[in-house]
């Protein structure tokens, strides 16, 4: 994981729930990369298209509330989002996607100056800095940070206790 990115800015509001990140009706498919192109198809059908690896989105309060299904957040780390800033996460979405291996950031002010398209500037555990202006970020704790740097937390266990399979 990189601990200094920039990347375009897209925009969700507050109370985005699992449903609208993924719909219940695509659950059924076989994979993730099936899945991506209904990422947020109730509330924007053309996000999947459009969106580019390395792209960070910036959404408002609750973000990833609703159910707890894990696809939601397999979904758009799988999408090739860099981060995801939000005001505030449901905490069931949030460990979802860092035992997942999607980053995810907390920032009350950021939301409300951003405009999509945009380019932000991201220190993990630093700062954002957006036209100029910084925002603060918590610091990340050393093992989360790893299991992010491993890509979620079961590939971060297999690593640290050296097996590979399930037997």
């Amino acid at each position: 994981m990189k601990q200094h990115f920039s990347g375009k800015i897209w925009i969700m509001g507050d109370d985005i729930d699992t449903d609208l990140i993924l719909p219940t009706d695509y659950l059924a498919l076989s994979s993730l990369d099936e899945m991506i192109p209904y990422v947020f198809a109730p509330i924007r059908p053309d996000f999947a298209a459009l969106v580019k690896p390395g792209d960070i989105l910036v959404a408002g309060k609750n973000f990833g509330c609703g159910s707890s299904r894990e696809q939601a957040s397999e979904v758009l780390g799988k999408l090739g989002l860099a981060a995801i800033i939000a005001k505030s996460y449901a905490r069931i979405f949030y460990r979802n996607a860092m035992n997942n291996g999607l980053l995810l950031l907390e920032n009350p002010f950021l939301y409300d100056d951003v405009s999509e398209g945009d380019e932000i500037v991201v220190d993990v555990g630093e700062k954002i800095t957006y036209k100029g202006k910084e925002y603060d970020l918590q610091p990340i704790a050393e093992n989360v940070l790893d299991i992010l740097e491993k890509g979620g937390l079961v590939q971060a266990m297999r690593e640290r206790t050296g097996r590979y399979n399930n037997g």
